[in-house]
């Protein structure tokens, strides 16, 4: 193992060994795998955050449990303190996230940062020997997920994807549904997103002198400073994301395509975009309609309940974060489908308590992240489900910026005879931020 000589989860099986021989232990699984520490040398893994606005802290927050925090960066200064502040006095700040990957105690990367970052941080971690948590979306540009596939797999570091939906009860049990037939053979997805933020125009002001302007922009055009360019609303511009295609899309998308199990050939839609200097770019509607190898038809659109709509040829299901309904569930008190019956992955969740909702889903996923570190084994959000699945999300804004229905060949990456359409699939990078 990299890390530890003891894992919980060699403490739980010798548990469980003991109960089968007939003894059972006077203590609580805590108490059993706390005296196991005791007896053995603990190397925890050294944890550097990078992006800690939110989102960052929430996964930094979670990943506690399995490391010691000893770094973090932010390109805002604020940020930073505050974070050092919340994980005590031990990390060392930084402002350059490439100063963090050249500490020798930082072991794993975990990236909260902006999209349009993603997918630069993610290789240079794992040219420097890092294993790495990201954020959703995984990239900006398709090319980009190309070269991040590239480079995880000959380095061989463990890449998971924050895309936690994978590692909640509700979506899990939807996939496992779908895919053991139980509303038949699968013919639509509907996804449901909402709506993107419109606004502008927005003033230009001064850069605040604690925040590194520059820095945040990365390999985006350099523009004048709006506050609502970055931070939270840094979303709803076209330069550094996706709007929702790319923000719920890396979501619900993605767990729309593990049930469909199939790669998209065709795409159309339709959208309306903002004519607003110094405003959001995003669409202010948008409806996409994308067909897969399999023949499935998934629809995306910007109204609506947010959600997943299955339909099939014996039955719907319907999921979202808050419920999972639809006969198949119901059928579920006399027909049951264990868990077991569906992995797909080298090193799943089924050990762990079934949770639901954001924050109790990251405790499995997190979890499932260093048990990949500790293992070297895929993660459930590994980097080829989610660089095919954030890809579609760029599909489908592709063809919303040219207003017409495309053909990809998903074997090969490329738009079929599309030379204007091939040209999104990267964009201009400033120089010195490349990702390459």
């Amino acid at each position: 193992m990299k890390y530890r000589t003891t894992t919980r989860r060699q403490a739980l099986r010798a548990s469980v060994a003991f109960a089968s021989m007939g003894f059972i232990p006077p203590v609580t699984f805590s108490q059993t795998f706390a005296a196991s520490m005791s007896r053995h040398r603990i190397e925890r893994p050294g944890i550097g955050a990078i992006g800690l606005r939110y989102q960052g802290a929430v996964i930094t927050e979670k990943a506690r449990e399995y490391g010691d925090i000893v770094a973090v960066c932010d390109v805002d200064r604020h940020v930073r303190e505050q974070a050092r502040a919340s994980f005590g006095s031990t990390p060392k700040i930084f402002e350059n996230y490439v100063e963090l990957l050249a500490a020798k105690d930082v072991d794993v990367v975990l990236i909260g940062t902006p999209d349009h970052w993603h997918s630069k941080m993610v290789i240079d971690a794992c040219r420097a020997g890092k294993d790495v948590y990201c954020e959703k979306p995984l990239t900006l540009t398709i090319d980009e997920g190309k070269k991040i596939r590239d480079v995880a797999a000959s380095s061989k570091q463990v890449v998971q994807v924050g895309s936690w939906q994978r590692s909640d009860q509700r979506f899990r049990q939807a996939v496992e549904i779908i895919r053991a037939g139980r509303i038949g053979k699968l013919q639509t997805v509907e996804v449901v997103l909402g709506k993107n933020e419109v606004g502008g125009p927005f003033e230009r002001v001064s850069v605040p002198k604690h925040f590194n302007w520059n820095l945040w922009q990365g390999q985006t055009p350099g523009v004048p400073y709006l506050a609502e360019r970055s931070h939270y609303t840094f979303r709803w511009w076209l330069d550094y994301s996706g709007g929702q295609m790319t923000d719920w899309g890396a979501h619900h998308i993605d767990i729309a395509q593990w049930a469909i199990n199939s790669l998209p050939v065709e795409i159309s839609g339709k959208a309306r975009f903002p004519d607003v200097v110094d405003g959001y770019t995003v669409p202010i509607d948008f409806d996409s309609t994308i067909r897969y190898e399999n023949g499935v038809v998934l629809t995306v659109s910007d109204t609506g309940r947010n959600g997943i709509l299955f339909t099939g040829t014996e039955g719907r299901l319907f999921v979202n974060r808050g419920s999972i309904t639809g006969k198949p569930i119901d059928d579920l008190a006399t027909n049951p489908l264990p868990r077991e019956q569906f992995s797909v992955y080298d090193f799943d969740n089924l050990t762990r308590p079934e949770r639901s909702g954001k924050l109790d889903a990251i405790i499995n996923h997190m979890g499932n992240f260093f048990d990949c570190v500790e293992s070297r084994r895929k993660p459930i959000s590994d980097i080829e489900s989610q660089q095919r699945s954030v890809s579609t999300c760029h599909l489908a804004n592709i063809s919303l910026r040219l207003g017409r229905t495309l053909n990809w060949n998903p074997s090969v990456e490329t738009f079929v005879e599309d030379e204007e359409a091939n040209k999104f699939l990267s964009r201009p990078q400033r120089s010195g931020f490349e990702v390459i």
